[in-house]
């Protein structure tokens, strides 16, 4: 059995795959807040990036220094084709135990 993701973690692989090259702490924390309401800490979102990483699912690279940030670099994140697979998977085993429940919404 594939390794399970936590929701923190489809949120903050499906925000990477949605910001793309704009993937960073902040702009993913703000996306997951923007769509969900739900207000993630840095603290624990850095954690499940890692892990991401630590798993070969997502990977990361320092960018260039910005004035904005003092000449602090950001650390950009990008999705890997293992990490889709994840969350492809996951959205998919979500789905299965939604189906027959009565939940859908009118349009979706």
């Amino acid at each position: 059995m594939p390794d399970v993701l936590s929701e923190l973690e489809v949120l903050a692989l499906a925000a990477l795959l949605r910001l793309g090259d704009d993937a960073y702490g902040v702009a993913i924390r703000d996306d997951i807040l923007e769509r969900t309401g739900r207000s993630v800490s840095i603290g624990s979102l850095y954690k499940a990036l890692q892990r991401l990483e630590d798993r070969g699912l997502a990977e990361s690279e320092i960018g260039e220094p910005t004035a904005e940030r003092g000449g602090r670099a950001r650390k950009l994140l990008r999705i890997t084709a293992l990490g889709q697979a994840a969350l492809r998977d996951s959205v998919a085993s979500f789905r299965r135990m939604m189906d027959g429940l009565g939940l859908e919404r009118e349009g979706t």
